[in-house]
């Protein structure tokens, strides 16, 4: 199974938001709201990203990122979280434009 937490319609469908994206997808400053966790690359990164808030309706907002793009800094929850790309992209998200 590739899905930990799902919101909403099926996998790769569109909502009124807009499509389904990857978190890693988003520029500073956008906002979107978390979709689901896939776990493809791993369950325990899974786990971890739903420990760390990543659950399915929580706003999130890119804050910034590092020149190479590699850590991003997300704020969520009123707390920032620091994700590598690889990890943010298992996150999906809808909704993003600032």
């Amino acid at each position: 199974m590739d899905e930990v937490t799902t919101l909403g319609n099926a996998r790769g469908s569109t909502r009124r938001d807009g499509p389904e994206q990857p978190l890693a997808d988003l520029r500073p400053g956008d906002r979107a709201t978390v979709v689901r966790v896939v776990s493809a690359a791993s369950p325990a990164i899974a786990r971890r990203l739903a420990d760390l808030g990543f659950t399915p309706g929580t706003l999130v907002q890119v804050r910034r990122r590092a020149p190479l793009r590699d850590p991003v800094l997300y704020r969520l929850r009123d707390y920032d979280v620091c994700l590598r790309r690889a990890e943010a992209a298992c996150v999906r998200v809808v909704g993003a434009p600032r």
